[in-house]
């Protein structure tokens, strides 16, 4: 039996539409509030139709040292269609951090699958 982590798929988000993309600035001062952004379909547009759509995104942040990643950010889109109202898979979290570490970006496709993306943060 294989590992769940398997069934998460990643590529260059410039060339594959379903990759979720961070945008965090790579230095961030430690205990102040940070803005980070994770859309879907930025270079490569997603449908967000009800056929083909993306359901959730989740974002995690994995201090250097630390055991497990903490989950900052839980994110489902429940509009596909509806008396035409579309979801679009575009979030801005704010958050404070103590110490550098990376930063997951997870997503679902109703057609394609699980995605993942990571993007390293440095703590002044």
């Amino acid at each position: 039996m294989g590992k769940f982590g398997e069934l998460y798929q990643s590529g260059d988000w410039k060339g594959e539409k379903h990759v979720p993309v961070i945008h965090i600035k790579d230095k961030v001062k430690k205990g102040e509030i940070v803005e980070l952004r994770v859309n879907i379909g930025e270079e490569i547009p997603h449908p967000n139709t009800l056929e083909h759509h993306i359901k959730w995104m989740k974002v995690y942040f994995h201090g250097e040292g630390d055991k497990f990643p903490v989950e900052i950010g839980n994110y489902v889109m429940n509009s596909h269609g509806e008396y035409g109202v579309f979801t679009e898979p575009d979030i801005i979290i704010k958050f404070k951090v103590e110490k550098s570490g990376t930063i997951y970006a997870t997503s679902y496709c109703n057609i394609h699958g699980l995605w993942e993306n990571s993007k390293k943060v440095e703590v002044e």
